[in-house]
């Protein structure tokens, strides 16, 4: 047999396999267990042209946009839910430089199902009398050849990079789910069944002995994995199920500091281009901080 492969690398050496102009899908959903580490890392790297593909987002994207990383984006939302509104996405599509295609939430999800699938398509009944038709050329109408009513082909997500942050993984690239998971690790999983490039985070690396004593919660296998990363709080400031809690108090900042382009700039200079790594993000951010959003049992 050959020998198995070690998956396990620095963070810059998996943002470097994403070339410019990438079709990128990042896990999590809305403002849970997105891998900021990663969004840190692209923006770091100063990668161009990116097209982010997705169903709910929220920081992350708001974040690549401000730094100037995305020149398109395909999902159902761009926000920060209770803590306001994304104001790098906002100011980039009223101001005529980003491209924005827009589809229902559940069919933006859909779409990776499609990839999953191996289909170019999937078939929706449900966009009669919705505008998302007329506004967007890529979803086609067909007709059902079993009843002749008129359906609507939603093209795949045909992502080339997925990016996730996990709960846990052994070194091969086996990733695991916390043993209680909900939405956001639902689409960690869809989207890694969408595209052949994985990057993965994870709050740990555990053994391939722990592994095998709960395969049940391996959910992406390790031929899947391309690339992975140790970076505990590696979401931050969203939270990890069983892990860590939302950063409220950097939410917060983050909107005050996101107001306007020149607050933004300062953002990126002081929380990002002004660390060498995620690492000296945290420290920045402040280790006893970090550690008070502690779930109990969690790893931080």
């Amino acid at each position: 047999m050959p020998e198995r492969k070690i998956k396990l690398c620095s963070l810059r050496e998996a943002v470097d396999s994403i070339p410019d102009g990438a079709r990128i899908g990042f896990g999590g959903f809305a403002v849970y267990q997105k891998p900021m580490a990663v969004v840190h890392e692209i923006i770091r790297a100063r990668k161009r042209g990116l097209t982010l593909v997705g169903s709910v987002n929220s920081i992350e994207a708001d974040m690549l946009i401000g730094a100037g990383c995305v020149s398109a984006i395909e999902t159902s939302y761009v926000g920060l839910e209770k803590f306001g509104l994304a104001m790098n996405y906002r100011r980039q599509v009223q101001a005529g430089k980003l491209k924005v295609v827009h589809y229902p939430e559940m069919l933006a999800w859909d779409r990776f199902r499609a990839d999953r699938e191996g289909l170019e398509f999937w078939p929706v009944s449900c966009l009669g009398g919705s505008d998302i038709v007329n506004k967007n050329p890529d979803i086609k109408a067909f007709d059902n050849p079993m009843t002749g009513k008129t359906m609507y082909a939603v093209p795949s997500a045909h992502i080339d990079v997925a990016v996730i942050h996990a709960y846990a993984a052994d070194v091969y690239g086996n990733v695991q789910l916390q043993p209680r998971h909900l939405l956001p690790q639902s689409m960690d999983v869809a989207i890694s069944r969408s595209c052949r490039h994985i990057i993965v985070t994870v709050e740990k690396l555990i053994s391939t002995e722990e592994i095998k004593k709960a395969p049940h919660l391996t959910a992406i296998p390790a031929f899947r994995t391309t690339h992975l990363a140790e970076v505990p709080s590696g979401s931050h400031p969203t939270p990890v199920l069983l892990v860590n809690r939302t950063d409220e108090d950097f939410f917060r900042k983050y909107v005050e500091m996101s107001a306007t382009e020149e607050s933004f700039q300062q953002f990126l200079d002081t929380y990002i281009y002004g660390t060498e790594d995620f690492g000296q993000y945290l420290n920045l951010v402040g280790r006893d901080h970090i550690l008070s959003l502690q779930e109990q049992g969690g790893n931080v």
